[in-house]
């Protein structure tokens, strides 16, 4: 079995209304709790904004993101999967429930 990370990358804008943000979770995490009874959720977690990190950079400290964007990574799953193609499939599941947001899937070294 093999690890990939499904990144949800998002807007750099306020999030949806609780209203709307509810049922999304709600799908997500119906959809979290069925990668457990498979096996293949691994970790989830979702970030603060942009604007509360902090980057390092040969020992200096810059307030901010890394880089500039219209988008940032929002939040990750890690996942065991026998492959490619077994990621793909949860992460065109969790496409779904995001949409519009874009999930990146990529191999754990």
């Amino acid at each position: 079995m093999r690890q990939y990370l499904l990144s949800v990358y998002q807007p750099d804008t306020e999030p949806p209304p609780p209203e709307v943000l509810g049922p999304i979770m709600e799908k997500l995490g119906e959809l979290n709790e069925e990668m457990k009874r498979e096996g293949a959720w691994v970790f989830a977690a979702g970030l603060h904004p942009p604007r509360t990190a902090t980057v390092v950079r040969d020992g200096v400290l810059t307030d901010g993101p890394f880089a500039e964007g219209k988008e940032h990574l929002g939040g990750f799953t890690l996942i065991n999967a026998p492959d490619l193609d077994a990621a793909l499939g949860w992460a065109s599941r969790m496409s779904a429930i995001l949409a519009p947001l874009a999930i990146e899937v990529r191999p754990v070294v």
